[in-house]
């Protein structure tokens, strides 16, 4: 990619992020700090003015996807909804909604689980994990529904990984039924749990 004269610093520093998603998934996490300068189309300098170091950057390359994905659940927020299990509804619908670019999450998924391997990043993807099952938690759901549904709903969303599509109307049946037996108390109590 050849350097774009004129380009902000905000989207310079996200085409260096790109560019990292990019070629660390080609690499692996070993992938040099020249190279991603490169796909990028700045210098190695330009990076480094934007990123100090490589773990400063693969940090942040962590972040911007756990806040993509923390923003896709709060836009999925029904804001007519103030029954129990609403974030947990939003999850469900950030993890099932049909992707406009299938290839794109599985890169991402992918992505995620190759920068996973370096011990910090481990670390701060746990603690947003944390966060995130703390606020299901507190969502007022019993926590069995709540672990039965995100559940599946994790299972689902890892599909793209493997090849497979979640495009069909069978996966928006699921997604109904599963926020569907987030409304249904009488279901609850009518299953032994232990």
């Amino acid at each position: 990619m050849g350097r774009t004269a004129g380009r902000s610093p905000a989207d310079t520093r996200r085409a260096v992020l790109d560019a990292a998603g990019d070629v660390i998934r080609a690499r692996g996490v070993n992938a040099s700090l020249d190279d991603i300068a490169r796909h990028a189309g700045v210098s190695k300098g330009g990076l480094l003015y934007h990123f100090a170091s490589k773990d400063d950057l693969i940090r942040e390359l962590v972040r911007t996807l756990l806040e993509a994905f923390r923003t896709d659940i709060e836009n999925r927020l029904d804001p007519t909804d103030n029954d129990p299990g609403r974030l947990t509804r939003a999850y469900v619908r950030a993890l099932l909604a049909p992707l406009d670019d299938e290839v794109a999450a599985r890169q991402s998924i992918a992505l995620l689980a190759l920068l996973t391997t370096i011990p910090e990043v481990a670390e701060l993807v746990a603690a947003d994990t944390d966060q995130l099952n703390a606020e299901l938690y507190a969502d007022g759901l019993p926590v069995d529904v709540m672990t039965l549904v995100t559940a599946a709903a994790d299972g689902v969303s890892s599909a793209p990984l493997w090849g497979a599509s979640i495009r069909g109307p069978e996966f928006r049946t699921l997604e109904r039924r599963l926020i569907q037996i987030t409304r249904q108390p009488e279901l609850w109590e009518s299953i032994p749990w232990s």
